[in-house]
């Protein structure tokens, strides 16, 4: 069984993921035993303490139980628990596409109902994102969820304002760790500039079509790249 070695980067949560996918493509079907801790360390390339808090994840979640001098075994594949729990244990791909559903329709929404007040909190954001350009992947990122937060709370619906805030932190270990393996930044620092001021724009104009139109390009192209990882 080979994995792929993950990145230091939220490495217990990386290997959650990894694991809930072997599980879900049935790699491993419901009642057989999980590779002891050192079979698994050696082949997603992380130690022991990793993995041990991945196998407590997923077993919060419902998928796996550890059973005393036995192993560990696949008890589902649906993760089971509360929302945070869904949340922590999903897919980025997953947590990307409905990120789609929320956020295109909150920029429509921004178009028809964004007051002066947004369209200040929308010029700061994009401001200080072109200014975390000179900055590392995380402040960027950062500040790339800040401009697409103020979209979001220009929509006037703070139901979802909550659930991007539920997002952001799955989002946020994501894109970081999408901006090291591709090195999308290394030529263009400023990626998306362009995208992003159209974007602020024709919220500006009150084009909820072209606002629309422009974040759902903006967000399939990553997700091209996020399943393309």
């Amino acid at each position: 069984m080979t994995l792929g070695a993950l990145r230091p980067n939220s490495l217990a949560d990386q290997a959650a993921q990894r694991l809930r996918e072997e599980i879900s493509s049935g790699t491993w079907p419901v009642g057989s035993k999980l590779p002891g801790e050192t079979s698994l360390a050696k082949s997603l390339g992380v130690g022991r303490s990793t993995v041990r808090e991945a196998l407590r994840e997923l077993a919060t979640a419902g998928l796996v139980q550890a059973r005393q001098g036995a192993g560990v075994f696949v008890t589902g594949t649906e993760v089971r628990g509360d929302w945070p729990t869904r949340l922590r244990t999903a897919a980025i791909t997953e947590v990307y596409e409905v990120r789609m559903m929320i956020e295109v329709e909150a920029a429509r929404l921004a178009a028809r109902r964004r007051t002066a007040e947004d369209l200040s909190a929308l010029d700061a954001a994009l401001a200080q994102r072109r200014e975390a350009a000179a900055a590392g992947d995380a402040e960027f990122v950062d500040a790339d969820i800040r401009l697409h937060g103020a979209v979001v709370a220009a929509a006037g619906n703070g139901l979802a304002m909550t659930l991007f805030e539920d997002f952001t932190p799955s989002l946020r270990r994501g894109l970081i760790d999408l901006l090291s393996l591709t090195g999308l930044r290394s030529d263009a620092p400023r990626h998306g500039e362009d995208a992003h001021a159209a974007l602020v724009e024709a919220i500006r104009d009150r084009d909820a079509d072209a606002a629309g139109r422009v974040l759902r390009t903006e967000l399939v192209e990553t997700l091209a790249l996020l399943q393309a990882d």
